[in-house]
């Protein structure tokens, strides 16, 4: 009788340790295929109208394979003269104007009608110095004007690289490359979530779009067609009203072309970084740092002006530019940081850009000590 009970509870044992392996290989298949199966889910989505929707594909932006990221013909690509820095992301930018409408330029700014859509991939090639060899990308962000204004939603794309999934939470994503001196890089990017957006995309309490501005696009882009301006281009095919030519409008360097002058190249790059929050109508107004490519009152620039309430961001520095001095500036400092609290942008980077600093450093070091 006891031998027959000992049977009985081996072979229960082996039963429930047997069931256990086969609930473990299920659950591990069922988190390996759980993306893929989420992607057969949203499969049967259809393109509505009414946004945001759950797949990236399902705006049908891009023909053929999805990853080559290559648009519809509705599409217009655009590039600002300067890029914002996003841990050395690259990125591909796309506008699409609704049939029928066109945008116009009043003074230096650029009114784009309702139910314009913004795209903006990020991607990461496996060797900057074969650009056009492998990549991976990671995350589009898409702006749409809507009626009650614009409303940002971001998409992390798969491992597969064949679609992106609306992911208003954001997420942290590992990503490896080999920078233009043959170095491996490990970069922790941060996909912003939904409400992060407008931390940036701030302009007078309301989102607003950064790059697509006068200043940003009144220069050359390289069309199938040939290179040419791109408000003049928009001008040519229907799309942009009120553009009188390029003297006629504020315009940007690249910050990265050496050929420019020091101070143009470094107004471009605090423009572009710095100034949708630090303007008039940005969250750091009150900050009375005004970093905008025109701007010309050295206290509005920093120069021996104190912060407001920089707290532990300033360091041990009094100023937020020393003129002749950039390593004892607080601009500097907090360019140069990824602390929280003390890092500048708040946003948008986990990493140094160390060529930014390089650059903001030298054009402090050469300004006049007074």
């Amino acid at each position: 009788m006891n031998e027959a009970f000992e049977q009985v509870v081996k072979m229960s044992l082996t039963f429930l340790l047997l069931l256990g392996l086969v609930a473990s290989c299920a659950t591990k298949v069922s988190e390996e295929e759980n993306s893929e199966s989420a992607e057969e889910i949203l499969a049967a989505e259809e393109a509505d109208g009414k946004f945001p929707y759950q797949r990236l594909s399902t705006y049908g932006f891009f023909e053929g394979e999805m990853a080559n990221l290559s648009p519809n013909a509705s599409l217009l690509p655009y590039q600002p003269a300067s890029s914002l820095f996003t841990d050395y992301a690259l990125k591909s930018r796309f506008v699409s104007l609704p049939e029928g409408t066109k945008a116009s330029l009043v003074g230096e700014e650029l009114n784009l009608p309702l139910g314009t859509i913004l795209i903006k991939n990020f991607y990461y090639p496996a060797d900057f110095r074969k650009l056009e060899g492998e990549r991976r990308i990671i995350e589009t962000r898409v702006m749409v004007h809507e009626e009650n204004g614009w409303e940002a939603y971001p998409y992390l794309w798969n491992e597969s690289q064949t679609d992106a999934v609306l992911k208003v939470v954001g997420a942290k994503k590992e990503v490896r490359f080999i920078n233009q001196s043959g170095e491996e890089q490990v970069i922790n990017y941060l996909v912003p979530n939904k409400n992060q957006c407008k931390s940036c995309h701030n302009k007078n309490e309301s989102l607003a779009p950064l790059g697509v501005q006068t200043r940003h696009l009144n220069h050359d882009f390289a069309y199938e067609s040939g290179s040419e301006n791109q408000l003049a281009y928009w001008t040519k095919i229907g799309k942009l009203a009120g553009f009188e030519g390029k003297a006629a409008h504020p315009s940007l360097v690249n910050y990265e072309d050496q050929r420019q002058t020091l101070n143009d190249r470094a107004m471009a790059y605090l423009d572009i970084n710095c100034s949708h929050c630090h303007s008039a109508e940005g969250p750091a107004s009150t900050s009375g740092l005004f970093l905008s490519y025109g701007q010309k009152d050295p206290l509005k620039l920093g120069v021996y002006k104190t912060p407001v309430a920089a707290g532990k961001g300033s360091g041990s520095h009094t100023y937020d530019i020393v003129p002749g001095d950039g390593d004892a500036s607080i601009l500097l400092h907090r360019m140069n940081s990824t602390e929280i609290g003390v890092a500048m942008p708040e946003l948008g980077r986990s990493s140094i850009h160390a060529e930014g600093v390089a650059l903001i450093r030298e054009w402090i070091n050469q300004m006049d000590k007074k």
